[in-house]
């Protein structure tokens, strides 16, 4: 596999899928859809597992929600299908949306198909299998996809029931409290700091567009050879919010290190030739037409608790036998440590206790 194709592998066994059965599916529901059908599984990532589906028409993918007891609210592929084929109507950098499928006799769990991108994934930050020259184009294309994103009317889009009404953090606090609370193994001092200081020091809210929700370099796909972004991907998380909640989750990468993505924290980012956080913030104010991003301090500490709630709820699903990656339980064990990141962030922003 070269350097930035996407690995596959056979299907894992609690997400088999009976072959014959969706190839029928999608003859009645792909538009120009012919078998025969072969089925393999992305590896990488720990949210909807999502398979590679080669065909005699061409490539696809399928993203399923996973089997199991699962969290409230946790894994909406039909929400990902909704803003999906709003954006690439829209002409957004995404991939095409061919069908949902809310039939969960057909595979097991819903699911929907669309068109696979050609491209590059990495999730290495560092970017260690490009060239120098080609790092910096890449992130700067990174916040001004982002930028796009968010210069998009929700109304035009017609996602304007998207998210509920009213702040977009507090309800998001609330949420992701309660999918630490449904996760939680033991007493974290951190966790428990940030769910008391995070919901009275909420910043005013004064833009509201899609939100992403997981805007990270891993979850777009690269152009083939040149160094921009082809097509963001993973739109579990997507609502309406706070855009400078999507700016600050891709800042994140900035203070922290370790992990699969082997984050920016502690790197010589001018050795990388890769922008500092003050360039991206630059790059991406000024495609979107913002004077400035406010109180970033606070939407780090924000994201990087939201972030640490994620990994513990992957705890959770490795306690309940169905995280959706082999690297599940690796990812589990880094929530406290970035609990206490998450907490020197808000420090910065004017937190004591």
């Amino acid at each position: 596999m070269s350097a930035g194709q996407p690995d596959t592998a056979p299907v894992e066994t609690r997400n088999a899928i009976d072959t014959a059965r969706l190839e029928s599916w999608m003859i009645d529901h792909v538009p120009g859809f012919t078998g025969p059908l072969q089925v393999d599984q992305f590896v990488g990532g720990q949210s909807n597992p999502t398979f590679l589906l080669r065909s005699g028409a061409g490539n696809y993918v399928l993203r399923r929600r996973p089997p199991g007891n699962l969290l409230p609210s946790a894994h909406a592929v039909d929400r990902e299908h909704r803003v999906l084929s709003a954006l690439h109507v829209a002409g957004y950098a995404v991939p095409r949306p061919f069908a949902l499928c809310l039939d969960e006799t057909v595979i097991g769990s819903i699911f929907f198909v669309m068109s696979a991108v050609e491209g590059r994934v990495f999730w290495n930050q560092q970017l260690p299998d490009l060239d120098r020259a080609d790092r910096r184009p890449v992130f700067q294309s990174l916040a001004e996809t982002l930028a796009a994103l968010h210069a998009f009317d929700p109304d035009a889009l017609g996602l304007s029931d998207f998210g509920p009404p009213g702040n977009y953090y507090a309800r998001q606090i609330g949420r992701w409290t309660k999918q630490y609370r449904l996760s939680q193994s033991g007493e974290v001092a951190a966790f428990e700091k940030l769910i008391d200081w995070l919901p009275g020091s909420i910043p005013d809210q004064t833009r509201t567009t899609v939100v992403h929700g997981d805007f990270q370099l891993h979850n777009t796909i690269l152009h083939p050879t040149a160094p921009r972004v082809a097509a963001v991907i993973d739109w579990e998380l997507s609502t309406l919010g706070d855009p400078l909640a999507d700016l600050s989750y891709m800042l994140m990468q900035w203070h922290v290190s370790g992990g699969r993505q082997v984050g920016l924290g502690g790197a010589d980012l001018d050795a990388l030739g890769i922008p500092g956080q003050d360039e991206m913030v630059e790059t991406y104010c000024r495609a979107a037409g913002r004077s400035d991003a406010p109180k970033l301090d606070w939407h780090l500490a924000y994201n990087t608790f939201r972030f640490a709630c994620i990994l513990q709820g992957i705890a959770g699903r490795v306690r309940e036998g169905n995280a959706a990656s082999p690297r599940a339980r690796e990812a589990a064990a880094r929530a406290p440590a970035l609990a206490e990141t998450a907490w020197r962030l808000a420090e910065r922003a004017g937190a004591s206790g």
